[in-house]
């Protein structure tokens, strides 16, 4: 690879290195000229850009089948610039309630800058044609949705985000590209939280965007360069060595969540089990229509009645370990209401079918019959 700053000696190395740097020596003024009018592949600040940052880029972007990706430093980061660059005031933005609880803090902030909302219940996600209005210039969704794992029709969305040409945003951090292509299924841009499954080791922060045009990579970038979100190069490495293993992982961890899932749908003290790999979930048929190899490793469950109920199970895990986040090597649980939906109003972090004893698992890679038995001793 010519003038590949990755590759001087033209052997390309098995780990890609760490460029540190964070500004490089102009050769010339005319390759100066050359790199910032883009005749040329360059580097000249990490804030523009970084050569171990670019390469994890492309390698998102392929997973995804996007014509290319912007990595930034949270997944929340990624979230906000996407709002920033595609959304102004006056602007209406449809989402749902079903996803992350961090988005309402930012929806809070894309309001005071004029920007009108309307949010949905997932479950109600066909409801979406009777919102649209001409000025609806995104539609913003997770499919399967954080907490419940709700599944949402891509394709359906994307229809009616193209009556008034829209933009179409998937957040995949649940499913994950080794179960679920938006971009194939009509979307425009997918986001991700790296910091889990992509990244999966519990020791890295990052966000992505696989834009399915070059165009909404120039733009994005533009924000990022702009608003000084651009990735460390360590963390960048970190992300690359999680993504060698990411598929073999995300197998593992959907057949564990498929497991898990059809014990606690059978277990007396377990109400209702919420995984769209199960016959009797609502969202199966439409999982089936749009995801693949499994139905990814995240599920949900309401314990008992009440939340004491579900604190005392959660407290009696063992090998399950009681944490946020998700799409680690481990098996996690959390209770929604008290962490990942701790930044909204108490009122409305169970107005969408979320409960007090309801428990969100994260499947880790761990061998089944443990947790399994921990589950189950745990529910005794």
């Amino acid at each position: 690879m010519k003038n590949d700053p990755l590759t001087p000696y033209g052997n390309r190395p098995m780990v890609t290195p760490i460029v540190s740097a964070v500004n490089y020596q102009y050769t010339s003024f005319e390759v100066l000229r050359q790199i910032t009018e883009g005749e040329i592949d360059g580097y000249t600040y990490h804030r523009d850009d970084n050569p171990t940052v670019r390469t994890v880029e492309r390698k998102i972007a392929q997973l995804e089948g996007a014509e290319d990706c912007v990595i930034s430093t949270t997944g929340m980061a990624a979230a906000t610039m996407t709002f920033l660059t595609f959304l102004q005031k006056g602007d209406h933005l449809v989402t749902f309630h079903d996803i992350y609880g961090g988005n309402y803090k930012l929806s809070l902030i894309l309001e005071k800058f004029g920007v009108e909302i309307t949010w949905l219940d997932a479950l109600n996600y066909r409801d979406v044609k009777e919102h649209i209005k001409e000025n609806t210039k995104m539609i913003f969704c997770e499919s399967p949705s954080n907490p419940l794992i709700k599944v949402i029709d891509i394709e359906y969305l994307c229809k009616q985000a193209d009556r008034v040409n829209a933009l179409l945003v998937v957040d995949n951090t649940f499913a994950t590209p080794y179960h679920q292509k938006p971009l194939a299924a009509g979307a425009d841009l997918v986001i991700h939280s790296a910091t889990k499954a992509l990244g999966g080791h519990n020791d890295l922060m990052a966000g992505a965007i696989a834009c399915s045009k070059k165009e909404y990579y120039d733009k994005l970038w533009f924000t990022r360069q702009a608003i000084g979100t651009t990735l460390d190069a360590f963390s960048a490495s970190l992300l690359e060595r999680g993504l060698k293993t990411f598929e073999i992982r995300a197998q593992k961890m959907s057949e564990n969540a498929m497991q898990i899932a059809q014990f606690l749908n059978k277990h007396p003290k377990i109400k209702k089990v919420y995984y769209p790999g199960l016959e009797t979930d609502i969202g199966h048929k439409a999982a089936i229509k749009q995801m693949k190899n499994g139905f990814g490793g995240m599920l949900a469950f309401d314990v008992g009645e009440t939340e004491n109920e579900a604190k005392i199970f959660v407290e009696r895990l063992n090998k399950i370990i009681h944490a946020v986040s998700l799409g680690c090597t481990e098996t996690l649980v959390c209770l929604p209401v008290l962490t990942t939906m701790l930044y909204m109003p108490l009122e409305r972090r169970t107005s969408f079918g979320v409960k007090p004893n309801t428990v969100r698992l994260s499947a880790g890679i761990g061998n089944i019959q443990e947790l399994l038995d921990d589950l189950g001793q745990a529910l005794l």
